[in-house]
């Protein structure tokens, strides 16, 4: 069971679902995964730690403001949130969410890349992030579903020192030289009002009988099983229409 207690800045290291069906969510994701749900309190206003073995593997919450949409946030660790903050306004990003501190937990910001895609960082206290990962259920990969490649590659470069690789027309972002996130043109199907976005993967051995299996609960898959030269993916909306993508690398 690889653990994690630790992640390098720069690091994709957390994801946290918004949800306006708190209950149902957890349902949903504790009979798709296996994870356990421990309910926070009105301190942290709901907020949610779902466990896998006992480790935390992301979090949910209540949405927060009206006309929210459901969705999954991902998180990037940073040793400083403020400077990072400071680094998206110099560099054409938008700070949505000031940092703040989350009791001793950590301290957060929410911002948005030139493109408007919504991201958040994570300045670890008490909470360091995912702490299982390479399991069935846990956080894996996210990626970034742009209208405009051209200015989100060099923006989280200079805030999050990623380098770009791309081939077949896919980017995969790179800190000290291990691919972290990926990048992608937004799929031509994607309605015009939808803005460029983030999106997790979870470990899935096989994305495809799980995907069906998020079907029988209710989700509905929008991308079946696609399989690419390092493994195979399908992608899903859960009840709430929060978005995920189900990830088997073959390379890994």
């Amino acid at each position: 069971m690889p653990e994690r207690t630790s992640y390098q800045s720069g690091e994709p290291s957390w994801v946290d679902l918004g949800t306006p069906d708190l209950e149902g969510s957890i349902a949903f994701y504790g009979a798709l995964f296996g994870w356990e749900a421990a309910r926070g309190g009105d301190d942290v206003g709901g907020y949610t730690m779902f466990l896998l073995d006992g480790k935390n593997v992301a979090g949910a919450g209540p949405l927060m403001m009206e006309g929210q949409p459901s969705a999954w946030s991902s998180y990037v660790a940073v040793d400083d949130a403020d400077a990072v903050a400071s680094l998206v306004q110099e560099h054409r990003g938008q700070v949505l969410v000031a940092p703040m501190d989350v009791l001793d937990v950590g301290r957060m910001a929410i911002f948005t890349d030139p493109a408007g895609a919504a991201i958040s960082i994570w300045q670890p206290g008490t909470h360091q992030g995912a702490g299982i990962q390479g399991e069935e259920g846990t956080f894996a990969w996210t990626e970034l579903s742009t209208r405009d490649q051209s200015s989100a590659l060099p923006f989280y470069e200079a805030v999050f020192g990623w380098k770009p690789r791309s081939q077949a027309g896919y980017t995969e972002f790179e800190l000290n030289g291990t691919s972290v996130a990926g990048c992608m043109d937004m799929p031509p199907m994607v309605p015009a009002e939808v803005p460029s976005y983030w999106m997790p993967y979870f470990a899935a051995p096989d994305p495809a009988t799980k995907a069906q299996q998020a079907a029988g609960l209710g989700a509905t898959v929008l991308v079946p099983l696609m399989e690419f030269p390092s493994g195979a993916f399908s992608v899903v909306q859960d009840p709430q229409h929060a978005t995920f993508g189900l990830l088997h690398l073959t390379d890994s």
